[in-house]
């Protein structure tokens, strides 16, 4: 059985930053290996875990999917004893002075973020928030060596250690979207002892953060007759409008929207209230910033649907998660799953 807290730990203390997923992709392969009936690598790097369901073939499948690639930085320059950086994925200027990182150059360099004096910069700056331009990292190497050991194009990660939170909370850098990926190998770990009639194929997909195209091209080449993206939403929080975010802890929520079939939406619902999980709904008017905005037009268009976890303080080092939002995100998944019959297709339609 997985541990789900010391799991999680373990993948958001691992680098894998958007197009670069190789580290973290190791450990998830490594999860899965027990729980799954095989595993295989896409051409741009997303996993794929198969279990065979026990329906009489040709078996009707269903994707889900779990992006495992986290935002972070890329060195643009080496100056003098420092490294000017960009952005990997969707970063917060504001919070980054300060922040503790890793440089994965020649060898892996602790550094520090860090920002010129207020009085040092232009007058127009100075009280405010300094604009990504003007950081910098500093790995406390000189000039001469640090040249040696980075160049530009090198990736910057966060490097905080996970913090054990009250309330059965977790707090860290990547938990976008290392937390569905948890939830995913928690429904893995429980239809491996539950029947299930169909195909199951848990991607755990690639470049989310910047291309969408792990979700893209593994739905294409799988061809699911579902597809589900799981991810995060945002939790409420001080100062958050009460009408866009949702409680943490308090359980899942649902997607609504046009990126959203509303009969897979009816499904997940009823088996929500029937396992007394319970459950919010998003309503999402426009694409989903989620893979299913992808896994939705793959090919003829696939029925796709979309799972969130609540987080607190998204694209920042301190995101939050409740650990018991994420067990019941991945008893939902399976109990989904466990419960297609084989007529699901035929009775699903487009009714709102």
């Amino acid at each position: 059985m997985i541990e789900l807290l010391p799991f999680l730990k373990q993948l958001i203390s691992a680098p894998g930053l958007s197009g670069y997923e190789a580290p973290v992709r190791s450990l998830i392969e490594e999860a899965w290996r027990p729980i799954t009936d095989e595993l295989s690598v896409s051409r741009l790097g997303s996993l794929h875990g198969l279990r065979r369901g026990s329906a009489p073939e040709p078996r009707p499948s269903v994707l889900i999917a779990a992006h495992m690639d986290a935002i972070g930085m890329m060195v643009t320059a080496v100056v003098g004893d420092f490294l000017r950086f960009t952005e990997i994925g969707g970063l917060d200027p504001r919070v980054l002075p300060g922040q503790l990182v890793a440089v994965h150059g020649r060898k892996d360099l602790p550094g520090v973020i860090i920002q010129p004096p207020d009085r040092l910069l232009p007058g127009r700056l100075k009280g405010n928030p300094v604009p990504m331009n003007y950081l910098l990292v500093d790995t406390g190497l000189p000039a001469r060596q640090l040249a040696q050991l980075v160049r530009p194009g090198d990736l910057v990660s966060y490097a905080q250690p996970p913090l054990d939170t009250c309330g059965e909370t977790l707090t860290g850098h990547t938990l976008d979207n290392r937390a569905s990926v948890a939830a995913l190998t928690a429904c893995l770990d429980e239809l491996s002892h539950r029947p299930h009639g169909w195909d199951v194929w848990a991607v755990a997909s690639a470049q989310e953060e910047e291309t969408l195209g792990g979700a893209l091209t593994s739905a294409f080449q799988l061809h699911p007759s579902l597809a589900i993206a799981v991810d995060v939403t945002f939790a409420s929080s001080p100062g958050s409008p009460s009408h866009k975010t949702f409680p943490l802890g308090k359980g899942t929520t649902l997607g609504w929207g046009p990126n959203i079939h509303p009969g897979l939406y009816k499904a997940f619902e009823e088996t929500a209230k029937r396992l007394e999980i319970p459950y919010t709904m998003d309503p999402i008017p426009s694409h989903s910033g989620t893979d299913a905005i992808m896994l939705q037009v793959v090919a003829e268009g696939i029925p796709s649907m979309v799972v969130e976890i609540p987080l607190r303080y998204m694209h920042t080092p301190v995101e939050m998660v409740s650990m018991k939002d994420i067990a019941r995100t991945g008893r939902l998944l399976a109990e989904f799953v466990v419960g297609l019959g084989a007529d699901f297709m035929d009775k699903l339609t487009w009714d709102k």
